[in-house]
């Protein structure tokens, strides 16, 4: 793909390299749909054929980075589990991680307001993400009844250790800026007018850098995080699997009537 058919990305050219992805459908809050599903997919590959851009930082347009998957796309929830759809969404969800990962050049994210779901996953995959410290994020699929698939059962041990991976994916609780810094799942946090400014800094230090370097360490530091992969490989499988389940269907429908889910599984369970 070239850089004008993109619909939801939006680009601007800085000094030394820099290439700004902006995440543009600022009516929904960023969210995906499909389209930005496979444009979240598909960027890091255009970005890497590209002869003139050293570094890409990403953000959102807006007040948010992105709002996640965009469940309202379709007025019945059952749309959302269709089989083809669900198929589709778990391969998407592979190639973000993976492109982002086999891109040679870094990616810096901007995270200058909410992200959830394939928006985090973007946000933290990025090489360095840098976040307002006040934004709260989360991974929120047990919201929805689903698995934690995307990036987070790859990514998230690595970054901040098991015991706090297993505490903010089991609760889908939300983490501000400060203390996704502190327990080390982002880069660094900032204040919120400062969070775009601290990425373009940071861009044009490492593309004025050695490149050939700069790749090459890349190259080797994601190697750890392929270490993951058959986790990751398996946690979107098993949400894939969920996606067919009953608690799916309730998670989904309880965030159209905006009402807190009842899993049928947690009820029999209990009469069990």
């Amino acid at each position: 793909m070239r850089y004008d058919d993109y619909e939801h990305l939006s680009f601007e050219r800085r000094p030394n390299g820099v290439l700004v992805i902006i995440i543009d459908r600022p009516e929904r809050l960023n969210a995906a749909n499909e389209r930005l599903h496979d444009e979240f997919a598909a960027v890091w590959r255009t970005f890497d054929e590209d002869p003139d851009a050293c570094v890409a930082v990403i953000t959102g347009r807006g007040r948010a980075f992105s709002a996640g998957g965009d469940l309202k796309q379709d007025a019945d929830p059952r749309a959302a589990l269709r089989s083809e759809r669900v198929l589709r969404s778990g391969q998407v969800a592979l190639d973000i991680v993976n492109n982002m990962l086999d891109c040679k050049k870094p990616i810096i994210s901007a995270i200058n307001g909410v992200a959830v779901g394939a928006g985090l996953a973007v946000a933290l995959t990025a090489d360095i993400s840098i976040i307002d410290e006040t934004v709260r994020i989360t991974d929120g699929h047990m919201r929805l009844g689903v698995a934690s698939g995307d990036h987070a059962v790859m990514l998230w041990p690595w970054l901040c250790g098991m015991a706090k991976s297993k505490y903010y994916l089991l609760t889908s609780d939300f983490v501000t800026g400060a203390e996704a810094e502190r327990i080390g799942l982002v880069s660094l946090a900032v204040p919120g007018d400062e969070v775009l400014q601290r990425a373009y800094d940071l861009a044009d230090r490492i593309g004025a850098g050695p490149q050939r370097a700069v790749r090459s360490t890349k190259r080797a530091l994601n190697h750890v995080l392929r270490l993951a992969a058959p986790a990751f490989e398996l946690s979107v499988a098993l949400e894939t699997i969920d996606f067919y389940q009953e608690d799916a269907l309730e998670g989904i429908t309880a965030f159209h009537e905006k009402r807190p889910p009842r899993f049928p599984s947690a009820s029999s369970e209990r009469d069990a």
